[in-house]
């Protein structure tokens, strides 16, 4: 991102397409698209909290509900999740996660092999949260094995921009007709 051009371009066709747009997942991919623009070759995918109150206590489900490579990350897949200091962080407190290199990758993800195997070497997840709980995660994945400040910073406004119609999509997903009901805290 260290292009100003680069990043006003892709801004302002972002700024255009959000602008016009209902659904969700066109809005994701317009999103996406800025993504790639600004930081290069990399993954996108969002994860909604779908714990239930019937799943274990102490667990955390989560459950993809977009992804910029639905051949290796398909939407619906989930993931189920103990309490670690990567969960503790990120989906209770609520705070942005970064992970670099894949020893860190590894510590946190047991899909490391096939992350790696997209060339995927850092992680950053940010937490959109609702009523003071994380409610889902905007992960973004890239093929460098650091991240810079501005680079954090750009994820971070672009998840913020997703936040509205994440939180859509999550809140459609865990309704009583949807894929199920968040346990509450």
């Amino acid at each position: 991102m260290s292009d100003p051009a680069v990043l006003l371009a892709a801004s302002e066709r972002l700024c255009d397409a959000l602008h016009r747009c209902e659904d969700p997942a066109t809005a994701l991919g317009h999103i996406e698209a800025a993504r790639f623009a600004i930081l290069g070759p990399g993954l996108l995918t969002v994860n909604v909290d779908a714990t239930t109150r019937r799943d274990p206590m102490g667990e955390i489900h989560l459950m993809r509900c977009w992804s910029s490579n639905p051949q290796a990350y398909p939407v619906g897949g989930r993931k189920r999740k103990r309490r670690t200091a990567w969960t503790e962080q990120l989906l209770v407190r609520g705070e942005v996660f970064i992970g670099e290199g894949e020893a860190a990758l590894t510590a946190v993800f047991d899909d490391v092999a096939l992350i790696t195997s997209l060339g995927l070497r850092s992680v950053i997840n940010v937490p959109l949260l609702a009523g003071g709980r994380t409610r889902a995660t905007f992960n973004v994945l890239g093929t460098r094995s650091h991240w810079q400040r501005h680079d954090v910073a750009a994820v971070r406004l672009l998840a913020l921009l997703a936040r509205p119609c994440i939180l859509r999509l999550a809140s459609e997903l865990t309704s009583p007709g949807g894929a199920g009901s968040v346990r509450p805290e």
